[in-house]
């Protein structure tokens, strides 16, 4: 793999894209709690699924009540495939796995992995708050172990070599969807990594990464207290038993999970250096470390949340070689 990229100043392009998409979610945020969906069309434009390939990978829609799915097949001549389940970022508020930044990116992903892509939807706050999008990512691993639903699957997926991934929120319910997996005996799939792509972490106290204005690029301070405030459940926070040190929120915090005698999987954690969620990201590494767990930290210094969508970026292609690295150490631990 080349060099790491350094990409210490920004394109004007990308900076006006960052300008645009973090003033145009800011409008929607109320001070009630909510967010104003109208304005969706204007950030999050939609893709179709194409049965006919594009750039090497064609896709297909699968419904799962009462969620659905994209599956993406790069044409690669080969009798097996690994398979990642991925689940999108938003805030838990926003997107889906037609919104076309994310279509793309998984497009990229079969490709240059490959790998066949299942991009999960999942219910969106404030309509539904937590558990539904945990209940719904773990059901999508359960629907793919079913024997009944393998027909939603190309014959090439390999579900003994399947891989959970997910970016910002996505990444947190990646993490959570593999403690679920480590208690449940699936009958043909297996889940051998965790990518987390800068994921969504907190906590109560404010990290130094979180209070530093340099780190706003991609996503802000109000941006995160307002997705965090619409995902916690009304019950919790009206009888205290809510904060964000709860354990899915602060996972490595003093309540979190105990997964010292749980087989979870290898996890390589992506960092931005820009980002203000970078210290609850290094405090995830490390806490896996401290478990035993097999952990992989990769920093990009210049970058910042959501880097990896925007493809005019160097570090936005390297990201996807590393993750390609991974998966295929992680394969090959489990054909030795």
């Amino acid at each position: 793999m080349e060099m790491k990229p350094q990409t210490s100043s920004l394109p004007l392009f990308t900076r006006f894209k960052l300008f645009l998409g973090r003033t145009l979610v800011n409008i929607g945020l109320h001070k009630d709690g909510t967010i104003d969906k109208r304005f969706r069309h204007l950030i999050d434009f939609k893709s179709p699924a194409n049965s006919t390939p594009v750039d090497g990978v064609s896709s297909y829609d699968v419904s799962i009540d009462p969620c659905w799915f994209r599956v993406f097949v790069p044409d690669v001549n080969t009798d097996k495939l690994p398979v990642i389940v991925y689940y999108h970022g938003g805030g838990f508020a926003l997107y889906g796995p037609d919104s076309t930044l994310f279509n793309e990116l998984c497009r990229r992903f079969a490709s240059m992995i490959p790998a066949i892509v299942v991009s999960a939807s999942y219910r969106l706050t404030p309509e539904h708050r937590y558990p539904s999008q945990y209940e719904d990512g773990i059901n999508v691993l359960k629907f793919l172990d079913d024997e009944r639903n393998r027909k939603n699957l190309p014959e090439k997926a390999d579900l003994q070599r399947c891989f959970v991934s997910g970016d910002s929120s996505g990444g947190n319910i990646a993490h959570h969807v593999c403690i679920a997996a480590s208690k449940i005996k699936f009958q043909q799939l297996k889940v051998i990594g965790l990518v987390a792509l800068q994921p969504f972490f907190g906590g109560e106290e404010r990290t130094p990464s979180e209070l530093s204005p340099e780190n706003e690029l991609g996503v802000t301070q109000k941006q995160t207290d307002a997705f965090w405030n619409m995902f916690m459940p009304l019950s919790g926070l009206a009888n205290g038993t809510w904060d964000r040190d709860n354990k899915v929120i602060n996972v490595s915090g003093p309540r979190a999970e105990d997964i010292s005698g749980l087989d979870f999987p290898a996890t390589l954690v992506v960092v931005g250096g820009r980002d203000i969620l970078q210290d609850w990201q290094r405090k995830y590494y490390m806490w896996l470390k401290k478990y035993g767990k097999e952990a992989f930290l990769e920093e990009y210094e210049y970058m910042f949340h959501t880097f990896y969508i925007f493809t005019e970026l160097d570090e936005a292609t390297h990201v996807i070689y590393v993750i390609k690295n991974f998966v295929h150490k992680q394969m090959n631990m489990f054909t030795q």
